[in-house]
């Protein structure tokens, strides 16, 4: 299988598990920028929008750059040249503003899909759905696992064998429900297992699963998978953090301060050491 890291959050702790692998993150929509959204009764994510407001926060220098890349492609070889536009957009919008993750994975995803190479498809797709579970607005889930849905489905067209593409792809429907639609969860539930059952020692679905468990606070299941993960992968931070949450949230204090220790034990990032830390106190 293709190993692959899925990095989420869950309850407080588990945030800065997103901060940690990915630096530069979804930050919570402001009113300003979640109004065109909830002004529509489809309540849907007016993306374009998002795009304008951010660049009206621009420094003058910074929005001529945007604009001359946003205008860059104008003849000859127009695919291969707008696919750089868009790398070089996506860039910018991570390394030069901060909080701008959305503009970023924007234009990474626009990229990715000119450029349709399974690769770079799956990269970012995996960025979607590994911020999408920190999100407060069910606006901004619900278009983040679309976003990512959409993406995994391409590249499974190039590859349909692929099960790490398929896990992924199941895990759209199972974060990005947002527990109204519970079809979509056991969609995404029936599309992973039928990878455990072909592969029992995956352990991506398997940690996947015991995220969705957590999700939708089964917790019964969500434990003994990814206690597997653990047994098979004993520093899987993601995977001992989610033992301390479902502990946690059962009720079982002793196992929780079992498992947030341990992950404090393997940490070597001093935020999230604190955060643990904090977590710890507020079991006592």
């Amino acid at each position: 299988m293709k190993q692959q890291q899925f990095i989420v959050a869950g309850f407080g702790i588990l945030i800065l598990v997103v901060f940690y692998f990915f630096g530069n993150t979804v930050p919570t929509l402001k009113k300003s920028e979640t109004a065109s959204a909830t002004a529509e009764p489809a309540k849907t994510l007016d993306i374009k929008g998002i795009l304008e407001e951010s660049k009206s926060k621009l420094s003058p220098s910074q929005l001529a750059h945007v604009n001359r890349l946003e205008n860059a492609v104008v003849r000859g070889d127009v695919k291969n040249q707008q696919i750089a536009a868009y790398d070089q957009l996506s860039r910018f919008w991570k390394d030069s503003v901060q909080n701008a993750f959305l503009p970023s994975a924007y234009y990474l995803a626009e990229a990715a899909k000119l450029e349709n190479s399974e690769k770079s498809l799956t990269f970012a797709a995996q960025l979607f759905l590994s911020n999408l579970r920190a999100q407060d607005s069910s606006v901004l889930k619900s278009w983040m696992a679309n976003q990512s849905r959409d993406l995994f489905e391409r590249a499974e067209k190039l590859d349909p064998s692929n099960d790490s593409t398929i896990i992924g792809l199941g895990a759209t429907y199972i974060f990005g429900s947002n527990g109204q639609e519970p079809a979509d969860v056991m969609r995404g539930i029936q599309q992973i297992l039928a990878v455990v059952k072909r592969d029992s020692l995956n352990m991506y679905a398997q940690l996947i699963l015991g995220l969705g468990g957590i999700e939708s606070r089964q917790y019964d299941k969500a434990i003994p998978r990814l206690m597997k993960v653990v047994h098979y992968d004993p520093e899987n931070l993601e995977a001992i953090l989610s033992l301390g949450e479902a502990y946690e949230r059962t009720g079982d204090g002793a196992s929780a301060r079992k498992w947030y220790t341990a992950a404090k034990k393997i940490s070597n990032n001093p935020d999230l050491v604190n955060a643990i830390n904090e977590r710890l106190a507020s079991l006592k």
